[in-house]
Protein backbone atom coordinates (compact mmCIF):
# COMPACT_ATOMS: atom_id res chain seq x y z
CA UNK A 1 0.00 0.00 0.00
CA UNK A 2 1.23 3.48 -0.91
CA UNK A 3 0.36 6.85 0.62
CA UNK A 4 -0.38 9.94 -1.46
CA UNK A 5 -1.18 13.61 -1.15
CA UNK A 6 -3.88 14.66 -3.65
CA UNK A 7 -3.96 18.32 -4.67
CA UNK A 8 -7.57 19.57 -4.80
CA UNK A 9 -8.86 22.95 -5.97
CA UNK A 10 -6.83 24.79 -8.56
CA UNK A 11 -5.65 28.40 -8.55
CA UNK A 12 -8.42 29.41 -10.93
CA UNK A 13 -11.01 27.29 -9.07
CA UNK A 14 -9.94 26.99 -5.42
CA UNK A 15 -12.01 25.14 -2.85
CA UNK A 16 -14.28 27.44 -0.87
CA UNK A 17 -13.92 27.75 2.92
CA UNK A 18 -16.99 25.56 3.42
CA UNK A 19 -16.07 23.37 0.48
CA UNK A 20 -18.51 20.45 0.46
CA UNK A 21 -15.93 18.28 -1.34
CA UNK A 22 -17.78 15.02 -2.00
CA UNK A 23 -14.47 13.11 -2.33
CA UNK A 24 -15.65 10.70 -5.03
CA UNK A 25 -13.03 11.12 -7.76
CA UNK A 26 -9.63 12.68 -8.41
CA UNK A 27 -8.30 13.84 -11.79
CA UNK A 28 -4.71 13.87 -12.99
CA UNK A 29 -2.96 15.17 -16.09
CA UNK A 30 -0.87 12.02 -16.58
CA UNK A 31 -1.34 8.35 -15.73
CA UNK A 32 -1.19 8.13 -11.93
CA UNK A 33 0.73 5.39 -10.12
CA UNK A 34 -2.05 4.97 -7.54
CA UNK A 35 -3.76 1.64 -6.93
CA UNK A 36 -7.00 0.55 -5.31
CA UNK A 37 -6.46 0.29 -1.55
CA UNK A 38 -3.90 3.09 -1.37
CA UNK A 39 -4.63 5.89 1.11
CA UNK A 40 -4.40 9.60 0.45
CA UNK A 41 -4.32 12.95 2.23
CA UNK A 42 -6.50 15.64 0.63
CA UNK A 43 -4.78 18.99 0.17
CA UNK A 44 -6.54 22.30 -0.58
CA UNK A 45 -3.96 23.94 -2.84
CA UNK A 46 -4.77 27.65 -2.47
CA UNK A 47 -5.29 27.26 1.28
CA UNK A 48 -2.08 25.19 1.67
CA UNK A 49 -4.01 23.04 4.14
CA UNK A 50 -4.75 19.34 4.50
CA UNK A 51 -8.40 18.55 5.12
CA UNK A 52 -9.16 14.89 4.59
CA UNK A 53 -8.18 11.25 4.35
CA UNK A 54 -9.47 9.13 1.46
CA UNK A 55 -9.11 5.61 0.14
CA UNK A 56 -8.48 5.01 -3.55
CA UNK A 57 -11.20 2.53 -4.50
CA UNK A 58 -10.43 1.65 -8.11
CA UNK A 59 -7.83 1.76 -10.87
CA UNK A 60 -6.99 4.88 -12.88
CA UNK A 61 -9.06 5.32 -16.04
CA UNK A 62 -8.25 7.43 -19.09
CA UNK A 63 -10.82 9.60 -20.89
CA UNK A 64 -9.32 10.53 -24.28
CA UNK A 65 -12.19 12.97 -24.88
CA UNK A 66 -10.80 15.27 -22.19
CA UNK A 67 -8.03 17.65 -23.23
CA UNK A 68 -6.86 18.31 -19.64
CA UNK A 69 -6.99 16.11 -16.55
CA UNK A 70 -7.87 13.09 -18.68
CA UNK A 71 -6.95 10.53 -16.01
CA UNK A 72 -9.23 9.85 -13.06
CA UNK A 73 -9.58 7.40 -10.21
CA UNK A 74 -12.37 6.85 -7.67
CA UNK A 75 -12.13 7.84 -3.99
CA UNK A 76 -14.00 7.23 -0.76
CA UNK A 77 -13.67 9.85 1.95
CA UNK A 78 -12.73 8.42 5.35
CA UNK A 79 -12.38 11.64 7.40
CA UNK A 80 -13.01 15.12 5.99
CA UNK A 81 -12.84 18.54 7.66
CA UNK A 82 -15.66 20.58 6.11
CA UNK A 83 -14.37 24.05 7.10
CA UNK A 84 -10.95 24.91 5.69
CA UNK A 85 -10.41 27.52 8.42
CA UNK A 86 -10.06 24.53 10.79
CA UNK A 87 -7.75 22.50 8.53
CA UNK A 88 -4.08 22.12 9.55
CA UNK A 89 -1.34 23.65 7.40
CA UNK A 90 0.36 21.11 5.16
CA UNK A 91 3.73 21.89 6.80
CA UNK A 92 2.44 20.38 10.05
CA UNK A 93 2.52 16.98 8.31
CA UNK A 94 6.11 17.43 7.20
CA UNK A 95 5.31 18.34 3.57
CA UNK A 96 6.58 21.63 2.14
CA UNK A 97 4.09 23.44 -0.14
CA UNK A 98 6.96 24.12 -2.56
CA UNK A 99 7.22 20.35 -3.23
CA UNK A 100 3.69 20.39 -4.66
CA UNK A 101 4.35 22.85 -7.47
CA UNK A 102 2.59 21.76 -10.69
CA UNK A 103 1.56 18.32 -9.40
CA UNK A 104 -1.89 16.83 -8.93
CA UNK A 105 -0.55 14.21 -6.51
CA UNK A 106 2.70 13.21 -4.79
CA UNK A 107 3.83 10.13 -2.87
CA UNK A 108 4.10 10.52 0.92
CA UNK A 109 6.34 8.67 3.32
CA UNK A 110 4.54 6.53 5.93
CA UNK A 111 5.61 9.07 8.58
CA UNK A 112 4.17 12.04 6.66
CA UNK A 113 0.91 10.16 6.09
CA UNK A 114 0.63 9.11 9.76
CA UNK A 115 1.26 12.66 10.95
CA UNK A 116 -1.29 14.10 8.51
CA UNK A 117 -3.90 11.47 9.40
CA UNK A 118 -3.53 12.16 13.12
CA UNK A 119 -3.89 15.93 12.58
CA UNK A 120 -7.01 15.53 10.46
CA UNK A 121 -8.68 12.91 12.64
CA UNK A 122 -8.14 15.10 15.74
CA UNK A 123 -9.86 18.04 14.01
CA UNK A 124 -12.75 15.87 12.80
CA UNK A 125 -13.18 14.35 16.30
CA UNK A 126 -13.10 17.76 18.01
CA UNK A 127 -15.77 19.04 15.62
CA UNK A 128 -17.95 16.00 16.36
CA UNK A 129 -17.63 16.56 20.12
CA UNK A 130 -18.47 20.26 19.75
CA UNK A 131 -21.58 19.57 17.65
CA UNK A 132 -22.87 17.02 20.20
CA UNK A 133 -22.51 19.62 23.00
CA UNK A 134 -24.16 22.43 21.02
Amino acid sequence: MQHWLLVRGLGERPLQRLHGDRVTVHHASRRPAVQAGDLAVLYASVWQAIYGIAEITGPPEHDPARARWSWRFPLRGLAVIDDLDRAPAVEESGVAPSSLWRHSYIRLSPEQFSRARALIERRVASRSRASRKG
